[in-house]
């Protein structure tokens, strides 16, 4: 199952995408009609179970509980319950279902965890429904449902030939009681599964239908933006308001806890008004530079006061008879989600109950925190979700959500809060800042006998996964973390905290197979034959699945044989996914450039192959970006980089071709949304290594000396 990419084709791809990357072909194929801000579950025909309905004129209407981000969840999920119940996809129609949690489980876009997790249950509501179909058609005919068969929306007595469309049959399937057994599909029958098929909403993003929370309206709607403080740690002390209150369109400006908002009818007005703020802040907290930040990253390395998260064996013995030992430190800088559509959230609070609409990968929390600061159950309130513009773990937090509730709830009118780019760069959440520390320890052989890793973060938790690859394969082991909490916000980035572990971890190992005179890729596989055949504690990860997709990789990029461009290897398990890549750097003008990058997945089953790819194509061009071009510095608490006339995002010529391969072993799907970010940086790291003998520690590799000699 292999798919590649030109650099032309992904520019094709990426013209007009709003909330992710979609495909530059297949325009023409049959696909499943998407309904835009319909969040009926009732009225749309016979409802079989909470993901489907089917109507007498033969429309079956399949909902789809998670937020879509452009993950693709919204065609993937409509496409494993229409498998089973073999609809016919032409006549499937995907509604947003709105939050729910008692008809659908874990209404939630993050951690790569939706596919595993209603896989099986998906499976189960599309068989129910075909099974529930064929007993009616039998009962009708007067026979055994055996001797039915269900096919693309029709049921076939198969000795008479009569026939009876899902629509016909529909009011009576649905008045039967749901079998509690069903037989699931072989995957040697799917039909759907396993194929190329289009988002159900590409029409709807090409022509512009209002499909985001930016797009959403309401009459009587009022707009607002929110004038949080300038810096973290500030505490806001003074406002005056006189001026703004003059502006055309102003109604009120609010002050609540630190904030101010400016309540107007229109965005731009209340975006001019906001400016004519006379605002005063004072400290409150510690305020943070990042030349701090540097200093307590020192500290905190050769300190004392770090958590053991893993240890094996005796390190130190280990170390003190080492016949080489390999030291290095990583570090990665803060940055912001950037999510293409700024965060907004509409919000009506009423006597009677409140109404939420707009972009959430957590709606269930965001219900949650707004019912807490009310004061008020949760069945008061009813969330009404739209596309996502983005997200990468930004739309996970709910500060947006219950900032709008709570200000519809003081000027008791309804309201959409709305963020500018400005906003969220430089008052949202950030990916945490990391720096790590490696040590290896090889014996005359070669072989690693010791490894060591201390972790230091900013708001990261534990940066570290102590249970991962090279975990379990080296007898002694010593894993530490250490936090330092500041006053600026984190949040979970796309893949969190592997999206720079991985980077580091592939980078330092590559240093330790040159240091052990060995191929960087058999280097790795050996460990892996170790894990596999004695480990040493416990692993998380599966040994064969990850030596299956570094073969794949190897073999489809040639690895090793190519003498007209120099070759990075990395791989990497997260989110119960694997991922190898091989980056392709060439020399231009005497600085390396990226010229391919060959990935190898093992997912498990793949839903939708178009779908797939476009994850695998944006983790790795996401992963590319992060680690060659972005970064955020901090003055005086504040971010320096507030749009992006500061903040380097990758371009669109600056994208490389991408040749993307899946394992094809029919197991159960694992993530896909993430797992291919993490191994780009160090494939691509250890690329330039190759090209350039000089190894590049810290991201963003563009301000490493090897991007700095001039061009010819």
């Amino acid at each position: 199952m292999a798919s590649t990419t030109s650099r032309r084709d992904f520019l094709k791809m990426t013209a007009t995408v709003g909330g992710g990357l979609l495909l530059g072909f297949h325009w023409l194929e049959a696909e499943a009609e998407a309904s835009v801000f319909n969040a009926a579950l009732s009225g749309t025909g016979a409802e079989f179970n909470s993901y489907l309905s089917i109507s007498s004129d033969n429309v079956i209407t399949i909902f789809s509980p998670n937020p879509e981000l452009g993950q693709n969840i919204m065609t993937s999920f409509p496409m494993i319950v229409a498998e089973e119940l073999e609809a016919d996809w032409t006549k499937v129609k995907v509604l947003q279902a709105p939050l729910d949690t008692k008809r659908f489980e874990r209404q939630v876009t993050g951690g790569s965890g939706a596919v595993p997790h209603s896989w099986k249950r998906l499976r189960t509501a599309g068989a129910t429904a075909k099974q529930m179909l064929v007993q009616a058609a039998a009962k009708r005919w007067n026979v055994s449902d055996t001797e039915c068969k269900a096919e693309m929306g029709v049921v076939t007595h198969l000795a008479s030939g009569r026939k009876l469309s899902y629509g016909e049959l529909a009011a009576d399937a649905a008045a039967l009681p749901a079998p509690q057994d069903v037989k699931l599909k072989d995957r040697k029958d799917f039909k759907l599964i396993g194929k190329i098929v289009k988002n159900v909403e590409n029409h709807n993003i090409h022509t512009g239908k209002p499909l985001y929370g930016l797009d959403y309206s309401k009459p009587g709607m009022l707009f607002a933006m929110i004038q949080r403080p300038l810096a973290f740690g500030k505490k806001l002390k003074s406002v005056d308001s006189t001026a703004a209150k003059s502006m055309p369109g102003i109604v009120d400006v609010v002050k609540f806890k630190n904030n101010v908002a400016v309540v107007g009818k229109s965005t731009w007005q209340v975006m001019k008004a906001r400016k004519a703020l006379k605002l005063e802040y004072e400290d409150d907290r510690a305020i943070e530079s990042s030349a701090d930040h540097d200093r307590i990253f020192s500290e905190l390395m050769d300190g004392d006061k770090a958590t053991v998260r893993r240890k094996d064996g005796d390190v130190n013995a280990a170390f003190q008879s080492a016949a080489k030992v390999i030291k290095a430190e990583y570090q990665c800088p803060f940055l912001p989600h950037n999510p293409m559509e700024p965060m907004n959230f509409f919000a009506h609070v009423r006597e009677d109950g409140v109404e939420l609409v707009g972009p959430s990968q957590t709606p269930g929390s965001a219900r949650a925190e707004t019912a807490k600061l009310l004061g008020i159950p949760e069945d008061k309130i009813t969330l009404e979700l739209t596309r996502l513009g983005g997200g990468f773990g930004r739309r996970l937090m709910t500060d947006y959500v219950v900032e709008a509730a709570e200000l519809s709830s003081i000027i008791k009118a309804p309201v959409k809060v709305i963020w500018s780019r400005e906003d969220d760069m430089a008052g949202g959440y950030y990916r945490p800042a990391v720096r790590y520390r490696f040590e290896a320890a090889l014996d005359d052989k070669g072989n690693m006998i010791g490894y060591k890793l201390r972790g230091v973060g900013i708001n990261a938790g534990n940066p570290t996964r102590e249970n991962n690859f090279p975990s379990g394969a080296v007898d002694n082991l010593l894993i530490e973390s250490v936090d330092h909490r500041s006053p600026i916000s984190t949040a979970p980035f796309r893949a969190p905290i592997t999206n720079f572990l991985a980077f580091a971890e592939q980078a330092f190992l590559d240093e330790v197979a040159q240091a052990a005179g060995k191929d960087p890729v058999q280097f790795r596989l050996d460990l892996l034959q170790r894990a596999k055949s004695n480990p040493v504690g416990a692993i998380r990860y599966n040994p064969d699945r990850m030596i299956g997709v570094i073969n794949l990789a190897a073999e489809k990029s040639g690895w090793g044989q190519k003498k007209d461009v120099a070759q990075g290897f990395s791989v990497y398990f997260s989110h119960a996914s694997y991922v190898a890549q091989v980056a392709e750097v060439e020399m231009k003008n005497k600085k390396p450039s990226v010229k391919k990058i060959y990935a190898a997945t093992d997912c498990g089953e793949v839903i939708n192959l178009s779908g797939a790819r476009q994850q695998v194509l944006g983790g790795i061009v996401d992963g590319l970006g992060h680690a060659m071009y972005s970064y955020l510095t901090f003055k005086d608490g504040a971010a320096e980089q507030n749009n992006f006339h500061k903040y380097r995002l990758i371009r669109m010529k600056e994208v490389p071709e991408i040749e993307a391969h899946f394992v094809d072993n029919g197991i159960e799907p694992t993530g896909l949304g993430e797992p291919s970010l993490p191994p780009t940086g160090g494939a691509v790291a250890n690329a330039i290594f190759k090209a350039t003998g000089k190894r590049i520690r810290n991201q963003p590799f563009i301000n490493d000396e090897v991007f700095k000699v001039k061009s010819v």
